[in-house]
């Protein structure tokens, strides 16, 4: 099985993620670039879908096991690369040319919690998972880039809680503030993501440049603010 793969259902693509708990490593984020690219050069789809194999999580983000070993044997070069490579990951979905959709079917921590604020819209399962930034704990601040990424899809008065706190949140509380679009029972889950996708057929070219316009502050982190934090070396992890 690939570690993400995609399938059409009409003018939908929905891609699965089947990497365990789709921590972010490089092979993961590059297989998920690359099936981003195969879906939009291969196929004619204009809205796009990302859920989950793993029954009870989305995503728990940066995969520490891989990445705290090359922190501490001072592979800075490869911390770095692998940084730029998350950022691609960001950078894709606030500039991709059709309307992604979140179907959040279990925990999403971490960095998985900051994908879902990549894209334009949420859906979570409110019979289980939590979202949460646990960051405060692990001691690890969030870059310049993900801060805006944050900012999109979170009110300030509640990302300052999940941030400074490391609260967990579930879906029903998600839903009143606005993160996510609905939370719903796994068991309807997909046919709610799927008649809201299926709802809205857009044109690409428009969609992608009203992407650019609106995300602007979210790229401009990403690609200029994030730089020297990265390019420092000084990553508080591990």
């Amino acid at each position: 099985m690939a570690l993400v793969e995609y399938r059409l259902d009409g003018h939908v693509a929905i891609i699965t993620l089947n990497s365990g708990e789709n921590r972010f490593n490089p092979d993961f984020l590059n297989a998920f670039l690359q099936t981003l690219d195969d879906v939009e050069h291969q196929t004619g789809a204009t809205t796009l879908v990302v859920t989950s194999a793993h029954e009870k999580i989305f995503s728990n983000g940066i995969d520490l096991d891989w990445l705290v070993p090359v922190i501490q044997r001072q592979d800075i070069q490869g911390a770095k690369d692998y940084f730029y490579l998350l950022n691609r990951l960001f950078t894709r979905f606030v500039s991709y040319p059709m309307i992604t959709i979140a179907a959040i079917n279990g925990h999403a921590f971490a960095g998985g919690a900051i994908l879902c604020c990549a894209f334009e819209f949420r859906f979570m399962r409110s019979d289980r998972g939590f979202f949460c930034f646990p960051e405060v704990d692990l001691g690890i601040p969030f870059l310049p880039g993900m801060n805006a990424l944050l900012k999109k899809a979170i009110p300030l008065y509640k990302l300052e809680e999940l941030e400074y706190t490391g609260v967990r949140m579930t879906a029903d509380e998600c839903a009143r503030h606005h993160i996510i679009l609905k939370a719903c029972h796994i068991n309807d889950l997909m046919n709610e993501v799927m008649t809201f996708a299926m709802s809205v057929n857009k044109r690409r070219p428009v969609i992608q440049e009203m992407k650019k316009r609106l995300n602007q502050g979210v790229l401009h982190a990403i690609t200029v603010l994030d730089v020297p934090y990265i390019e420092s070396g000084q990553f508080n992890i591990g």
